[in-house]
C-alpha cells in the first residue's frame, strides 16, 4: 500500500523555528457510565475547558471506523504515520522501548506474566500487576533453567510490571509466530505453532520456550506463566525527522512509548511519570527541540483496571498540571489520546478519541469544555489520526502550498 498521503505531506515540509507540542493522555477517550457521562465530562477541568474554548477541537479515527487500535497503531497514526501501512508488532517496541541492541534478523515478542489455573485457563492477564523487582526475580530464575534451541540465543529482559520483552537471534529465524495470548480470561494460552503458523520453525522454537518456562514457572503462586504477542522483527522506516524537517524529543516514562518513539527515530530526553514532571520535562524539552511528543499513562492503566474515579482523579491531575506547560507558549499545543479506553470495558475500544490544537489562525468559536461530546462539534471536526500531524504543521507555517 502506497503512503500517498504521507509522502505529499513530507514534500511539503519546510524548516523554521516553531514548536509543536503533542502531549498524549494514554487512553483519555471513553464513553457513558450509567448516564454519567465519560470520564472527561465528570472530571473537573478548568484548565483544559479554558484551553478549548480558545482552540480548535474535535475527534480523531486512530485507525479506521469501528477498529479498536493497539498502543502501536494508535501512536503511529499521531506521529503521521498511517497504521494500515506502517504495521510492526509489539515486540520490536517493546524491545527499543527497554534499549534493547536489536540486530536487523531479531525476532522480538511482549510478553505479559499472567496467572493460570490448574485446567491451565488464563485468569489474570497481568499476574495481579507484580512489581518490577518480582519481574526481574522471575526472569532470573527463567534464565538460569532454560534451554535454547540449538544456534539461537534467547534473551528476556524486564519492561515494567508484569511486561516483559524476548528476543530470539540467530540464523534463519523468521517472524511468523503466532500470539499466544488471546487477550481474554478463563480460555487456555494459544499455540504459537497453530496454523497458519505451522510451516515456520521458529514458531515450534518458541512452543518448546514456552512449554520449558511453563515448568519452569510452575510453583510461582502469580506469575506461572508468559503471553507473547507481537512477534516481528525491526522495520527500516522513514525517520520522523526527515519527514517533518523537525528537531524531535520524546518525553515518556513507560518502556512501550519511549519505544514508538525510538523507532520513528524521535530521541527520548526524559522518563516521567507523574502529569507534574511530564509537564515540567515537557517545557524543558521544548527549549531545545521544535516537536515534542510527551505521553503520560495513567489515563489508560485506570480504564484498564476498570477505575472510573481513578481516570477522573488522573485527568484532573494533568489539568492542574498543565498551567506549568501553557506558561511556555508553544506555537502549537495538541493533546489528545491514542485511543479511548473506557472503564467499563477495561480493554481499548474504537471510539473516536478527543483532540485539541491550541494554535495560530485558528476559528475558536466552538464549545467550551473538552470532553467526547462537546469535540463532536468542534471546528476540527472527525477526523484520521495520520491527518493531525499535517494539521499541525499547517498551524505552525511549516507547510509550503502545494501546487502552482
Amino acid at each position: 500500500m502506497e503512503d500517498t498521503y504521507g509522502k505529499l505531506i513530507s514534500s511539503l515540509a519546510m524548516k523554521n523555528d516553531k514548536r509543536i507540542v503533542l502531549l498524549v493522555m494514554d487512553g483519555v477517550g471513553d464513553c457513558d457510565n450509567d448516564g454519567k457521562g465519560t470520564a472527561l465530562m465528570q472530571a473537573r477541568t478548568p484548565n483544559l475547558d479554558a484551553l478549548a474554548a480558545k482552540s480548535a477541537i474535535g475527534l480523531l479515527t486512530p485507525v479506521a471506523t469501528a477498529v479498536t487500535p493497539g498502543s502501536g497503531p494508535g501512536h503511529l497514526g499521531l506521529f503521521g504515520y498511517d497504521p494500515l501501512i506502517y504495521e510492526v508488532g509489539r515486540g520490536v517496541l517493546s524491545a527499543l522501548g527497554v534499549e534493547f541492541p536489536l540486530e536487523d534478523n531479531d525476532v522480538a515478542a511482549r510478553l505479559n506474566f499472567c496467572t493460570v489455573d490448574k485446567s491451565g485457563n488464563v485468569i489474570d492477564r497481568r499476574a495481579g500487576r507484580i512489581p518490577d523487582s518480582e519481574n526481574r526475580r522471575i526472569l532470573a530464575k527463567i534464565k538460569a533453567a532454560l534451554k535454547p534451541p540449538a544456534g539461537v540465543e534467547v534473551f528476556f529482559e524486564t519492561e515494567a510490571e508484569h511486561r516483559a520483552v524476548l528476543v530470539l537471534r540467530g540464523e534463519g529465524l523468521d517472524d511468523c509466530i503466532g500470539d499466544t495470548d488471546s487477550q481474554q480470561v478463563n480460555v487456555p494460552t494459544l499455540d504459537p505453532a497453530r496454523a497458519p503458523y505451522d510451516k515456520s520453525k521458529t514458531a515450534k522454537m518458541v512452543r518448546d520456550i514456552i512449554a520449558q518456562v511453563a515448568k519452569i514457572l510452575a510453583d510461582e503462586p502469580k506469575a506461572n506463566m508468559i503471553l507473547a504477542r507481537g512477534f516481528a522483527k525491526h522495520p527500516d522506516w522513514p525517520k520522523f525527522a526527515d519527514r517533518y524537517k523537525v528537531n524531535p524529543a520524546a518525553v515518556a516514562g513507560y518502556p512501550m512509548y519511549r519505544g514508538v518513539a525510538r523507532l520513528v527515530g524521535i530521541p527520548v530526553v526524559a522518563q516521567p511519570t507523574t502529569a507534574k514532571d511530564v509537564c515540567a520535562e515537557t517545557v524543558k524539552a521544548a527549549r531545545d527541540h521544535t516537536f515534542v511528543f510527551s505521553h503520560f499513562k495513567y489515563t489508560d492503566k485506570t480504564g484498564e483496571d476498570g477505575d472510573l474515579a481513578g481516570k477522573i482523579a488522573r485527568i484532573e491531575e494533568m489539568d492542574a498540571a498543565l498551567p506549568t506547560l501553557l506558561a511556555q507558549k508553544p506555537d502549537v499545543l495538541i493533546i489528545t489520546g491514542d485511543h479511548s479506553t473506557p472503564p467499563s470495558m477495561k480493554s481499548h475500544s474504537w471510539h473516536p478519541v478527543p483532540v485539541l490544537m491550541s494554535a495560530p489562525h485558528i476559528r475558536g468559536c466552538g464549545p467550551k469544555t473538552f470532553d467526547e461530546i462537546a469535540c463532536r462539534s468542534g471546528e476540527i471536526g472527525t477526523i484520521p489520526s495520520k491527518e493531525l500531524m499535517a494539521l499541525a504543521m499547517a498551524h505552525a507555517g511549516k507547510l509550503e502550498k502545494f501546487g502552482a
